[in-house]
């Protein structure tokens, strides 16, 4: 792990962060509880909005492949637990989405993917692997949705 300008940068190699963060039933979740399985992080701005459902909705689509890899999917978002649900009902998902709503953004900010001057999660997805190593990582701007095809590469290579 390296800083640049005071923000954290996670590399390949490093110790993912642990946390703990509540589901969408207030259920708190603890990364380092689920060590002996992988785990795929992803961080995104905003429920409900275009882009974020739309790259949650392929990952629903495509949740045989992570469930094949043996690899647990959790998405964390800075929205509110109450928010979470409503667009996990709404949407169908099946795996875990997370609030990072207080401390606002504080585990974005382990992670170097909060963005401060929007109060938000930029696109950062994290292969961690059984160990708790971060084995694969893709950060995108906002604006940028993060590829299928990216997340494929990172399983195989488990």
């Amino acid at each position: 792990m390296t800083t640049a300008g005071g923000q954290v940068v996670l590399q390949v190699g490093d110790l993912a962060p642990d946390f703990v963060l509540n589901d969408t039933h207030g259920t708190p979740v603890r990364l380092s509880e689920l060590r002996g399985t992988p785990v795929v992080v992803v961080f995104v701005p905003f429920a409900f909005s275009g882009t974020c459902t739309g790259e949650l909705c392929e990952l629903r689509d495509n949740i045989s492949v992570f469930d094949d890899a043996g690899v647990r999917l959790l998405a964390i978002s800075c929205d509110s637990m109450f928010a979470l649900r409503a667009w996990a009902e709404q949407e169908h998902y099946t795996f875990d989405l997370l609030t990072d709503f207080w401390p606002h953004g504080a585990v974005a900010r382990e992670y170097g993917v909060f963005a401060a001057d929007s109060g938000l999660a930029v696109r950062g997805s994290f292969l961690i692997d059984a160990d708790g190593v971060i084995r694969w990582s893709v950060v995108n701007p906002r604006s940028q949705a993060r590829s299928l095809a990216g997340y494929l590469e990172a399983l195989a290579s488990l």
